[in-house]
């Protein structure tokens, strides 16, 4: 939809949830239940003063802040305070985009991407004792990561990090692992991009396996092709697990949905199985799915609270349902006018 054309005041209105959080901007929301409460770990925008490009310039976040609620229902998030600054990474330069967590034991890890002093996304981790932190970031990135988007996922003890993201995430410039400056996107009738995968080692620090590219099958079990916009991978991995099935969602970037797909086990191979939100205001779609004592909501942002500007946006909530086929109901973020 076009920003500029939008009545702000009637599309608050016709939301079908509210801003989290009024004071800052907050963007790719992470959520989890730790300690019986919900935990999110946003991006939080900032106005770099960067123009706007296709590599993403302008995201020009340089910390990362906790919120907490007690439940979904909540019509605020509480700010726990700041987590991590780009001050304390050393190997850190600039952009430090989506961000993740997951608990082991008594320790939290957090992980987050950051471009690299040769311009290169990596992926830290720093860790804490609480969910809220402080968090202690290790002085090198983790060994063999790159691109964005870390999430990570608990499979019975089994922890699987999922990464990577187009255009300025650099994702395109891989082939297994290595990176090329003169790698492109693959050609329409190519096979898409998929996400990244590698099992995490003991520590949490590293991978124990080499990062693996899921492919994401269409209806025939053929994998979806580079000019299929409306479903293919672009970026924002997320994995969770409903009555014993795999779920892979994702953003598909330039068409703005979230999809998901299905698969039997957390590696893949995993089949296209539809959409999840449809598009919001604002460029990027980028969301997490928690599940709080039996129910499921889906966590994403817009930029209705900046009135359509791209780079500063707005997490929310919704509750999602699945059907009897354990296929997810399509969220419409906005109300159709009268």
């Amino acid at each position: 939809m076009a920003e500029d054309k939008i009545d702000f005041n009637d599309l608050r209105k016709r939301a079908v949830s509210q801003p989290l959080v009024s004071d800052k901007f907050t963007a790719d929301p992470s959520a989890h239940v730790f300690e019986g409460k919900i935990y999110i770990y946003p991006s939080h925008d900032i106005d770099a003063g960067i123009p706007f490009n296709d590599n993403g310039d302008h995201f020009g976040m340089r910390d990362y802040h906790a919120y907490s609620m007690e439940s979904p229902e909540d019509k605020e998030a509480v700010d726990l305070g700041k987590i991590l600054d780009i001050d304390d990474v050393v190997w850190a330069k600039r952009q430090m985009w989506a961000p993740d967590i997951a608990r082991k034991g008594d320790k939290y890890f957090f992980y987050f991407p950051a471009k690299d002093k040769d311009d290169i996304f990596r992926i830290g981790v720093a860790v804490g004792d609480s969910p809220s932190g402080p968090f202690i970031p290790d002085s090198d990135p983790i060994k063999g990561s790159y691109s964005i988007d870390p999430a990570v996922f608990n499979d019975n003890g089994k922890y699987y990090m999922y990464f990577g993201g187009l255009w300025g995430g650099q994702l395109q410039k891989y082939r297994k692992n290595k990176y090329n400056t003169d790698n492109e996107l693959r050609r329409d009738d190519e096979f898409a991009f998929g996400p990244l995968v590698a099992e995490m080692s003991g520590d949490m620090r590293s991978f124990s396996s080499a990062p693996k590219e899921i492919i994401i099958q269409d209806e025939n079990g053929k994998p979806l092709l580079a000019g299929d916009n409306n479903r293919r991978y672009f970026e924002g991995p997320w994995m969770h697990r409903y009555n014993e099935k795999y779920y892979l969602s994702y953003s598909t970037g330039d068409t703005h949905y979230i999809c998901y797909a299905t698969g039997d086990n957390p590696i893949g191979p995993f089949k296209y199985a539809g959409k999840i939100l449809e598009p919001v205001v604002g460029w990027t779609t980028h969301h997490s799915i928690c599940e709080f004592e039996g129910r499921w909501f889906l966590f994403y942002h817009d930029s209705s609270l900046s009135k359509g500007v791209t780079h500063l946006r707005c997490m929310k909530v919704i509750e999602i349902f699945y059907d009897e086929l354990g296929n997810i109901k399509t969220v419409y973020p906005y109300k159709e006018k009268n």
